[in-house]
């Protein structure tokens, strides 16, 4: 079975570097700019994984998390949260808002793919 990958970024080079790492390592991987877009394409996708950033505009992650753990309460989908930020305080507040865990930028591919592996709900 072929692991989805949903990827949420405003950067478009970031989102880049995620769909050719993800997709040369097997996964089917879709494609977000913002929090709002995200919650569109995962009601869409129904993907195995998420990856968000948290600083995007329109709705950032941890909106993207909250409403995502609250609209789809029996999807226990795993949220890894990739950004530049690496403060305590935010890694609290993404773990209450319901992330799975955090993987600070730039990210490395071999980790990133580790660590989607470990947290897959297939």
């Amino acid at each position: 079975m072929t692991l989805r990958v949903l990827a949420i970024d405003d950067s478009r080079t970031i989102r880049s570097l995620l769909d050719a790492a993800l997709s040369d390592a097997g996964f089917e991987v879709h494609l977000a700019e913002d929090g709002r877009q995200g919650l569109d394409r995962l009601a869409e996708t129904d993907p195995h994984v998420v990856i968000t950033d948290i600083n995007m505009p329109v709705l950032d992650g941890f909106g993207f998390i909250e409403a995502a753990r609250r609209d789809h309460p029996d999807r226990p989908v795993p949220i890894l949260v990739l950004t530049t930020e690496s403060s305590p305080a935010l890694k609290d507040r993404a773990r209450r808002a319901g992330a799975t865990g955090w993987i600070v930028k730039p990210f490395d591919e071999a980790r990133l793919i580790g660590a989607i592996e470990r947290v897959a709900v297939v």
